[in-house]
């Protein structure tokens, strides 16, 4: 008999960017033969693309082509599930899409009945959708804007549930009379006439997944609850022919739908209450207009929708409406509500030059804004996209959960065996084995299991996005606890970051509102950080200098109502040759203060007219978040590239023992290193590009996000506003987030440890566990809900300003 031919070896084609001649098709070429599993590899040079036979995984093949010097380019997609229903579903649904040709990874959220896929780009719909359908489950579309769908699903959830619970009255009255000596259950034809439409049409949903389970050699929740509802009807169908329908207790019928019933409840409550759970995106989605007033060529209003916005057109936002682009204001001002992006509570006066964000409300100001950012650049879209992340991400405790749920229903299913053999073995008779049995399949239902984790993460970092606190992932969540040591970057973390004058200390027998005025003067029109501390304070617009010469590293100077001056540092004012007098003391005192100085000199005469002295201060509440985290437990430290003395003034006011001064930008990543070598566990507060490193080198990086778009990608934490009050709040709901995520996780497995016994014992009845079943789903996703309650504490803000 000849030899039935081999099956060809599958084969992938990959898209491959940078290749620029034949001599990289080569080099692909033999960096993918050397790939262990690689059959044959062939690189096409005009398409860009190579294509592969073998079994190498596609993580390798793109690990290999990067080795190379070349490119795979990858994307990152959400995509909808239909069917799932518990931990065993979001394994299976994983492994599933997992085996599509360019797919490298798979998270799936349970609670959100989503899938995050990182996937070779390519990668069609079609096969995601095929392989998601031979597992049993379907591909849905992700809802951005209302909901409709889930809606729509919702509703159909509570349709049937009034219908089963109709169905079901008869049966829970029967069951009430049982232990009151009163036989109140329905003839037996009628018990069977009611309980089939329960068991195959308001059930049928259990069927049909249970079978696709079963077609693919693996278990889940809809088939325990399958064998045993539908052993529990056909025990009492076979009772009802061997008996006739007036022996009605004798029969079983409630257990079946009275199972069906409950858990049909606990699956409506579960829905309703995962939708709490992703409360937060829709809220963040929903700030967004729909239409935008766009001005046109000729000023002209036009009314438009805001996705037909471009970069650069302006639009007019009027008090009381949402701006629908991130933009910059050109004419206006008014105060603007970003409660509902950043958590801050106060309104933020805004002028010409400043910035606006999408969604945010004007208050009470016309304002004419030039759009610069649109679609997924907006600041909104960031958000909201980094919180979807976080809540499609995987805990690092969710391993155990995946180890378990792979294992458990064919355990279940042993157990079960088990128990009906036993109670057989003990005289028990089949009926009173099989209802133990049948109780031991519904109770040990696994759908707590698989909503444990997600519910609490999704609940956490909705409640955190809320504050203005945006959590990268559930690792970032798990690396939280523990934090022992948080360690503050100064400027623009802990202080304003835009010096301020000081004070200004005049020479004998000068005016010290004419040197402010000349000080001006010179600096008019300058971006320097100090200078523009001198043009707030004078408070208007000086005449500007004639004759304005900068002195690199020593300071300007220039002609000021007929007089040439000088302003600059204390090298300027030792190379004039100036005699500073009693100042001179003044300006130690400063210094020691931590102050920056300069010196307003007259060069023709050599003498000084005033000193003025800058400070950077601190952050309203800075003191107050460091003090709260010291009440934590936690040490606390700053990082500062100023010099000692302005560092250690600034943690001094702050309550900071701990200070690492003139820290070269560079560094600054090796004193977190060193103090996880001490053993700590750090976080990292920063808000620069020379604070990314150290961002990324610490246990937690949390970036300020008022900083840069670096610093934001390294850090596992970002703040949407530059309040260290945000700090100690982070810590608290991470700690909470997880703590809830532990308490789910112990009911969840408490729930099986305690129910399968007692049911194997013959101390639950199929109703009960039913009961009991719907009762674990919905108190992990409850118990994870409460947290949505959760508010930042802190101190009283500040009144400033008419808008507060």
């Amino acid at each position: 008999m000849p030899e039935a031919p081999l099956a060809p070896p599958p084969t992938l084609s990959l898209p491959v960017e940078g290749m620029t001649c034949a001599s990289c098709a080569g080099r692909v070429e033999r960096a993918l033969a050397q790939v262990p599993g690689v059959a044959a590899a062939s690189v096409n040079l005009a398409s860009e693309t190579a294509t592969v036979a073998g079994t190498a995984p596609p993580a390798a093949l793109a690990e290999a082509i990067r080795a190379a010097g070349y490119q795979v380019p990858e994307q990152e997609r959400t995509i909808g599930i239909e069917g799932m229903t518990c931990a065993s579903c979001a394994g299976r649904v994983e492994r599933a899409l997992g085996k599509v040709p360019g797919v490298l990874s798979v998270s799936v959220n349970l609670a959100s009945d989503q899938a995050t896929i990182r996937a070779l780009a390519g990668v069609e719909e079609a096969a995601l959708a095929a392989a998601l359908s031979r597992a049993g489950y379907a591909l849905t579309a992700t809802q951005e804007d209302d909901g409709a769908p889930e809606a729509a699903k919702l509703s159909r959830q509570r349709r049937d549930l009034v219908l089963a619970g109709l169905l079901a009255a008869p049966f829970l009255v029967g069951m009430v009379g049982m232990p009151l000596g009163q036989d109140w259950m329905p003839n037996g034809w009628v018990q069977l006439a009611l309980a089939t439409p329960v068991q195959f049409w308001l059930g049928a949903r259990f069927f049909r997944a249970g079978w696709a389970a079963l077609r693919n050699r693996t278990g889940n929740m809809d088939l325990l609850v399958s064998i045993g509802t539908l052993s529990a009807f056909l025990m009492s169908l076979w009772l009802l022919v061997q008996h006739g329908g007036g022996h009605s207790h004798a029969l079983y019928f409630e257990a079946a739908v009275v199972v069906i019933f409950f858990i049909l409840v606990g699956k409506y409550l579960e829905a309703r209450a995962k939708r709490g759970t992703g409360a937060a995106i829709r809220a963040l989605l929903d700030l967004r207009p729909r239409t935008a007033r766009r001005l046109d060529a000729q000023g002209q209003e036009q009314e438009v929708p805001a996705a037909a916005l471009a970069l650069g057109d302006r639009v007019v936002v009027r008090p009381g409406e949402r701006i629908p682009v991130d933009a910059v204001i050109e004419q206006g001002e008014a105060g603007i509500d970003e409660s509902a992006l950043t958590g801050e509570s106060r309104p933020v006066e805004k002028r010409p030059g400043d910035r606006a964000a999408t969604g945010t409300v004007v208050l009470d100001g016309r304002l004419v804004l030039r759009a610069t950012a649109i679609g997924a650049d907006t600041t909104l879209a960031r958000v909201a996209a980094l919180v979807a992340a976080a809540q499609a991400s995987r805990a690092p405790v969710q391993k155990l959960v995946d180890r378990v749920s792979a294992i458990f229903v064919p355990v279940v299913i042993g157990i079960a065996a088990v128990t009906l053999l036993g109670w057989l073995l003990a005289g028990a008779g089949f009926e009173a084995a099989l209802l133990n049995a049948v109780a031991v399949l519904v109770i040990a239902c696994p759908c707590a299991l698989g909503l444990a984790t997600p519910a609490a993460i999704m609940a956490g970092t909705g409640a955190a996005a809320r504050a203005g606190i945006l959590i990268r992932d559930a690792e970032a969540i798990e690396r939280a606890q523990g934090i022992s040591f948080v360690a503050f970057d100064k400027t623009g973390t802990l202080t304003e970051g835009r010096p301020r004058l000081a004070a200004l200390h005049p020479a004998d027998g000068i005016d010290p509102t004419e040197a402010l005025a000349q000080a001006a003067s010179l600096q008019s029109g300058s971006e320097h950080p100090l200078a523009r501390a001198v043009l707030a304070a004078f408070g208007a617009t000086p005449a500007p200098a004639q004759g304005f010469r900068a002195l690199p590293g020593r300071g300007v100077e220039g002609v000021v109502a007929g007089r040439r001056l000088a302003l600059g540092s204390p090298r300027l004012l030792a190379e004039s040759g100036a005699d500073p007098g009693a100042l001179a003391t003044t300006a130690r005192v400063e210094a020691a203060q931590g102050r920056s100085l300069a010196w307003l000199i007259d060069p023709a005469t050599a003498r000084v007219l005033a000193l003025l002295s800058f400070e950077d201060a601190p952050k309203p509440g800075a003191t107050a978040a460091v003090s709260a985290l010291r009440g934590m437990g936690l040490e606390v430290a700053m990082l500062s590239g100023d010099n000692r003395a302005a560092a250690g003034e600034a943690a001094a006011r702050l309550g900071i023992g701990r200070v690492e001064a003139e820290v070269l930008p560079q560094d600054k990543a090796g004193h977190v290193a060193a103090w996880r070598q001490e053993g700590l566990r750090v976080a990292m507060v920063g808000d620069g590009v020379n604070d990314a490193p150290a961002l990324a080198a610490a246990d937690l990086g949390i970036a300020m996000g008022t900083g840069t778009d670096v610093a934001i990608a390294a850090a596992g934490v970002t703040l949407m506003r530059g309040d260290p009050g945000l700090v100690p709040a982070t810590l608290e709901i991470t700690r909470r987030t997880y703590r809830k995520l532990k308490e789910n996780l112990s009911w969840a497995f408490g729930y099986n440890l305690l129910g399968i016994p007692l049911a194997a014992a013959g101390l639950l009845s199929p109703p009960v566990a039913g009961a009991a079943m719907a009762l674990s789903s919905v108190s992990v996703v409850a118990n994870a809900l409460l947290l949505s309650r959760w508010k930042p504490a802190g101190p009283p803000r500040r009144p400033s300003g008419p808008a507060a």
